[in-house]
């Protein structure tokens, strides 16, 4: 139990362990060093132009999995089902190499 007084009058409190030092050294925030800018120079976030909330929620609200594909491999799927149908394919071909090696 540790003991306040305050204008000659006792102040009591409950709570056990060791009594902290003037409350105002530890509420002070310290100096944060500035963060580095380790982006690099090519990236122009002024070309990109505003972005738009709520751009997937649908999808994500329908129980889909969404993911972004690299321009290269999206050029080669133009639709969800080429990358499904080609997925697919690849876990069938996984499986059949899968139960020939056992």
């Amino acid at each position: 139990m540790s003991c306040t007084l305050i204008e000659g009058k006792k102040y009591e409190s409950s709570a056990r362990g060791v009594r902290h030092r003037e409350s105002d050294v530890f509420m002070k925030r310290k100096n944060r060093p500035e963060l580095d800018d380790d982006l690099r120079a090519e990236y122009d976030f002024s070309t990109l132009g505003p972005g738009v909330r709520g751009k997937y929620y649908k999808r994500y609200r329908a129980g889909k999995n969404l993911v972004l594909l690299d321009p290269d491999v999206a050029r080669a799927f133009p639709t969800d089902e080429a990358v499904n149908e080609a997925l697919r394919l690849l876990v069938r071909i996984s499986k059949t190499k899968t139960a020939r090696s056992r």
